[in-house]
């Protein structure tokens, strides 16, 4: 199976592989309920034992063609008979067409009462005839369900996100203002880097016009930090985190996390109306993030980031649009 390069074509995947380790107890649990056809009883027998080929499940049930439920629901805690008689077609798993083959794996949806991710299999029971009957439900919560595929990986291409249309709007009416940060940048810049070369900091997002910082430390990845403007411009803040190799496994060098710091700075004076309000760096993924004055975002590998110089961001110049985005 070809390794997926986008996330839907990791869901597609992990989807497909889903199928296929339902389909056949799917089916034989469709065969049973069809012996037992409509009887409530024989179809609870019927998918209680079918229940245990299907570990992941959590709950089994059946219905008729007008989706109005004939068993109770079968789950690991025995039979619950408050559903029997339930009319489902309003349900998102009955909205779809079943496929000639008779099974189908829904698309995820929120369940009705635990309000959580969710997805449910359906199998078409037929008679000796070939005559449909009915469905067979199975319901499945997502955190129940096996992981078949690895985790996916985040593209690194160059991907831009428009942002709030209010803020967008309204560009046009507000002008830069010097920020503390943007009053002590070769200090804020100077501390920014020491950290992120030589004290443990893969990722470092500066706010711009509200003066902070968060940085993410590789020995303590799960918790970011803020650095306020008296931190950021107080090289002593430094001595507080202790000396790290720069990781071998980095994607950005250790001598180019200088230049994109200079390059966030030219973006944050390159344009009264249009500037930088944010940047950060991930030396691991190797992206660079922006956003601009407009809310507009950009999420780009740092070489090709540098590559682009101060002219192509500039206002007007980023594929003829006065916001870059």
């Amino acid at each position: 199976m070809p390794t997926p390069t986008t996330l839907a074509e990791s869901v597609a995947q992990q989807r497909e592989a889903l199928a296929n380790l339902l389909r056949e107890p799917l089916a034989l649990a469709a065969d049973a309920c069809s012996r037992a056809w409509p009887s409530r009883g024989g179809l609870n027998a019927a998918l209680t034992h079918a229940l245990t080929t299907m570990p992941a499940c959590k709950y089994l049930y059946a219905l008729d063609t007008r989706a109005i439920q004939l068993s109770d629901n079968i789950s690991r805690d025995g039979l619950i008979e408050t559903d029997y008689g339930r009319d489902r077609s309003d349900r998102p798993y009955m909205r779809e067409a079943v496929p000639n083959q008779g099974f189908l794996l829904t698309q995820a949806y929120i369940s009705l009462r635990a309000k959580r991710p969710s997805l449910t299999a359906i199998q078409i029971v037929r008679d000796d005839d070939g005559q449909v009957l009915g469905f067979v439900g199975a319901d499945f919560d997502l955190r129940d369900l096996p992981i078949t595929a690895k985790l996916y990986d985040e593209p690194t291409y160059w991907r831009q996100i428009k942002g709030d249309p209010a803020i967008r709007s309204a560009v046009f009416h507000q002008t830069r203002s010097d920020s503390q940060m943007d009053l002590n940048l070769d200090t804020v810049i100077g501390v920014m880097e020491e950290l992120m070369t030589d004290h443990g900091v893969f990722h470092g997002k500066l706010h711009f016009s509200s003066s902070r910082a968060t940085v993410w430390l590789v020995d303590d990845p799960y918790r970011y930090r803020l650095l306020d403007i008296q931190a950021l411009t107080d090289p002593d803040t430094c001595l507080i985190y202790p000396h790290v190799d720069y990781p071998a496994n980095a994607l950005v060098p250790k001598d180019k996390i200088r230049p994109v710091l200079d390059a966030l700075r030219a973006l944050r004076f390159m344009d009264e109306t249009f500037y930088l309000r944010a940047g950060s760096l991930n030396i691991f993924n190797g992206m660079v993030g922006l956003t601009f004055s407009c809310d507009g975002s950009h999420y780009l590998p740092w070489d090709e980031f540098l590559s682009k110089g101060y002219d192509f961001w500039a206002p007007g110049n980023l594929g003829g649009q006065s916001c870059p985005v």
